[in-house]
């Protein structure tokens, strides 16, 4: 199985760069599942209807989020009935949402998608490493699952290391989220497990991690807020992670994708 994890997706920049390339990768790498990033789409902070009906339209299979999943309300008013679209998997349990979902991708193999978020340096959630155990007991790799894709959206490369480990043998793939830098570590781990830190963002990169960087500047020259944060406008670069699976849902190949901005491109 092809399968495509996009980072980040920041603002405009972001979802330009993707509707601008991922209809040419869909051919050229023949994609069997996409999964995006979606939690900073709108205008920086969180996820609405229209953009994700947009990223659908494009051939995304899945959107994961993090820890700007409600940022704009109206999400509550689909997460709930779109299977399509996931919260962080160890929230409280009621939360609307869900963390993981199964789907069945385009050569009819099911990927199951796990969306766990991070407790160090973050706001402390469940613990992710059991949550993440419960899912992986519920729908091995192999009997339940023929590609199992872990976005770890965290701040911690230390955190996101240690689930890769954690879940190495167990997966497809571990691919890190919400630092907005790719990591030049993409790998397949001892027990046939593909992983990356960070996918990177999809944002323009003349930024502070997507972010227009005079706001960011003032607040750590000052230590005072002038405004909001809003995304840098800019050229964007796409910024993902393509892996290929073979025997037993595990990894044969791992790409970084860099295409389009100021990043140096790479493509598989």
């Amino acid at each position: 199985m092809r399968l495509l994890f996009i980072g980040d997706v920041i603002g405009r920049a972001g979802r330009e760069v993707v509707g601008s390339y991922l209809p040419a990768l869909k051919e050229e790498l023949a994609l069997d599942f996409i999964i995006l990033n979606g939690e900073n789409a709108a205008h920086g902070f969180g996820l609405t209807r229209r953009l994700a009906d947009e990223f659908f339209a494009l051939g995304v299979d899945c959107i994961t989020t993090g820890n700007h999943w409600l940022d704009q309300r109206e999400i509550l008013s689909f997460i709930g009935d779109d299977d399509r679209v996931l919260r962080p998997l160890n929230l409280p349990k009621g939360t609307p949402g869900r963390g993981v979902n199964l789907f069945q991708a385009k050569n009819g193999e099911q990927v199951l998608v796990i969306a766990p978020i991070g407790r160090v340096f973050m706001e402390p959630q469940d613990d992710p490493f059991a949550a993440v155990a419960r899912e992986l007991e519920l729908c091995p790799l192999g009997a339940g699952a023929d590609a199992i894709v872990v976005d770890f959206h965290a701040e911690a490369s230390s955190e996101k290391m240690a689930m890769g480990h954690f879940c190495d043998g167990r997966v497809s793939l571990v691919v890190g989220s919400h630092s907005h830098v790719p990591t030049a570590d993409a790998q397949i781990l001892p027990g046939g497990s593909a992983y990356q830190s960070d996918a990177g963002a999809c944002a323009d990169y003349d930024s502070v991690i997507g972010m227009d960087k005079n706001e960011p500047l003032q607040r750590f020259l000052t230590k005072m807020p002038g405004g909001r944060m809003s995304p840098a406008e800019g050229p964007g670069t796409l910024c993902a992670v393509f892996v290929e699976t073979g025997r037993g849902g595990f990894a044969q190949r791992i790409d970084p994708v860099r295409l389009g901005g100021r990043l140096k491109s790479t493509r598989p």
